[in-house]
């Protein structure tokens, strides 16, 4: 659920980065963080991390140059990622409380599918424990890991993860050379403000 701050004139809109372990949701808010262009320095928050035993949850905001403004108010995001392992699933459904929008990164090793698909059931029944449904949310989906040699192909994934009545936007991606990060935040932050802007205009009629 988008926060509106009065006193900053700020929208702050969360997006959530999910997906199973090592998939590279880190690497993406890392490649993120470093990349990003903001008006100030002081425009974007540091990169914190809650770190568990063998896994971590990362989260920072961020107020881009060209954010679009929404009745007046700038837009400020707040990405987080959620721990992969599925021990931490209490922390996961903890971190997608009042989420606006999700990236879900999947794994493009074959080795990985399984886990994928687990991963987006995971996320379905976790949104349904806090009467939320991934339908009425905007999400994308990122084919991470394409420069190794046991990737599935595109087509293949799409079929696994993207086989639905509405299919979600969706990029291959190499998050380590910073390839597809900022096709899919570009993505999920335009499809978030697009709602906003339609949600407004609705209240305003």
């Amino acid at each position: 659920m988008a926060i509106i701050n009065q006193a900053t004139r700020e929208l702050q809109v969360k997006i959530v980065y999910y997906g199973p372990a090592l998939c590279g949701k880190t690497t993406n808010l890392v490649q993120v963080h470093s990349n990003v262009q903001t008006a100030t320095p002081e425009a974007k928050g540091k990169l914190v991390s809650l770190a568990t035993s063998s896994d971590r949850t990362l989260f920072f905001d961020f107020l881009p140059i060209e954010a679009m403004a929404v009745k007046g108010f700038r837009t400020k995001f707040q990405l987080y990622t959620v721990p992969g392992q599925v021990i931490y699933n209490t922390t996961r459904q903890l971190v997608l409380r009042g989420v606006d929008g999700i990236v879900f990164v999947a794994d493009s090793q074959y080795e990985k599918m399984a886990e994928n698909v687990e991963s987006i059931a995971n996320l379905e029944d976790n949104l349904r424990s806090l009467k939320m449904d991934l339908a009425d949310i905007p999400y994308v989906l990122q084919y991470n890991k394409r420069d190794l040699a046991n990737g599935a192909p595109i087509e293949y994934l799409e079929y696994l993860l993207n086989n639905r009545e509405v299919q979600a936007p969706s990029f291959p991606a190499c998050a380590h050379k910073c390839e597809g990060v900022f096709d899919t935040l570009n993505m999920i932050t335009r499809m978030l403000l697009n709602k906003f802007i339609n949600e407004a205009s609705r209240k305003a009629a």
